[in-house]
């Protein structure tokens, strides 16, 4: 596990989502254009990290408070396949045992992830409208043993909503790093 801290270097503020058509633990492919919702949360994640297993059911309870017309999340798993616990279908094992209500993708080319910039696992980036609005953690709970107490996402999301300025358009994730192919 390498600690690594999410970067702002590709996508900036106010950035179009970059589009892709990818393969879901469902066995369809899915496109970011099949969605919309005002805001999407595109958040790469994994199957093996511990920051990803202790704010799994932080994004799942996300999704499950706002309605598909105001907030969908994406979860992409931009690892090497051949890492030990990632792969399709150590994917769709992790999809079934966390619950997940919301499309679990894979980018086996981890093309989708530098087109993000996406550095880590997780790594957020909410869109608002189609353009980047916030790049950041999912909560304030930086260490897989922490108990968060200021739910980040949420609250952004519920600011856009309403018309709402956000404080910050940047506030690292951090996790573990994404495994790239050799």
């Amino acid at each position: 596990m390498v600690k690594t801290e999410s970067s702002p270097q590709v996508l900036r503020t106010g950035s179009r989502a970059p589009d892709f058509t990818l393969k879901g633990v469902d066995g369809k492919m899915h496109s970011l254009h099949d969605y919309k919702s005002r805001a999407t949360l595109v958040v790469f994640i994994c199957n093996h990290c511990p920051y990803v297993k202790a704010r799994i059911g932080d994004i799942v309870a996300l999704q499950s408070k706002f309605k598909p017309s105001e907030l969908q999340v994406i979860g992409i798993n931009s690892n090497d396949p051949n890492y030990k616990d990632e792969g399709f279908d150590n994917m769709v094992t992790f999809a079934k045992d966390h619950r997940l209500n919301f499309p679990y993708l894979i980018d086996d080319s981890q093309d989708i992830a530098r087109a993000y910039g996406a550095v880590c696992t997780p790594d957020p980036f909410l869109f608002f409208d189609g353009k980047l609005a916030f790049h950041g953690r999912i909560n304030d709970a930086l260490d897989p043993e922490a108990k968060p107490t200021v739910p980040v996402m949420e609250n952004n999301v519920r600011k856009l909503l309403k018309g709402e300025r956000l404080e910050k358009d940047f506030d690292p994730s951090i996790g573990c790093s994404i495994k790239w192919k050799s």
